[in-house]
């Protein structure tokens, strides 16, 4: 038995390697938030026809019903687009969250805070965190909990210059920028030394996709992936 435990936690790992490795080769996590269940199948292909293959599912608190809308398309991604698309859940605020999308298939736990007991849920489920952090103490916070990046939001009010000054004493810490991300800053972002993203509305705009205008999307996720030379 105790062969069995050591081979699954060796698994684990690998798992947990694979993913970090793929979010940080890939570099852009498309955030989708507000999508209908009945769409987000059409939203991931379309992401996918363009170059994505990281998509995160935002949870959404207005109430229960949203809560299992949210799980519920998590499941659906996970079934459907295994092949093509990492899924990932995100503004999850707490332990039980964690969970409960591990248990519907989510790869990896984004936050917009840095939640201790999050984190540590994160890492015991075998994911990758992602914690959401404003200030250098919250971010040495958030590594040292556990994160696997750190989660810089909002990157476009924060700025490139606000970055490169942050990672100068805290370059040995993976940083996503989210938040204000655009195919015209998105290099210079690079440059300041962010090792990935997390795009929201300038690539999965709500309206696209309510108007199946998924073409569209296709397009604004090649010219993010053109944006990075790709």
């Amino acid at each position: 038995m105790e062969i069995f435990r050591e081979d699954r936690i060796m698994d684990e790992r690998n798992r947990q390697q694979m993913i970090l490795q793929m979010i940080r080769k890939e570099k852009i996590v498309a955030i989708v938030r507000g999508i209908p269940s009945g769409l987000i199948l059409d939203t991931g292909r379309a992401l996918a026809d363009g170059g994505i293959c990281m998509m995160e599912v935002t949870f959404d608190h207005s109430g229960p019903e949203g809560i299992r809308e949210t799980l519920h398309s998590i499941a659906l991604l996970k079934e459907h687009l295994s092949e093509r698309m990492h899924i990932g859940a995100g503004t999850v605020l707490t332990a039980e969250e964690a969970e409960e999308a591990y248990r519907r298939g989510a790869e990896y736990i984004i936050s917009p805070n840095v939640d201790r007991s999050v984190i540590e849920k994160t890492k015991e489920l075998g994911l990758i965190s992602m914690p959401g952090a404003f200030t250098p103490s919250e971010i040495v916070d958030a590594y040292n909990y556990g994160g696997d990046i750190i989660k810089l939001f909002p990157a476009g009010l924060l700025g490139v210059s606000y970055i490169k000054a942050v990672r100068g004493p805290l370059s040995h810490i993976p940083m996503a920028a989210v938040g204000g991300v655009t195919p015209e800053n998105i290099c210079q972002f690079t440059a300041a030394g962010v090792a990935c993203f997390g795009i929201g509305s300038n690539l999965v705009n709500q309206s696209l996709t309510v108007s199946h205008d998924f073409e569209n999307l296709t397009e604004r996720a090649l010219a993010f992936r053109n944006a990075l030379g790709e």
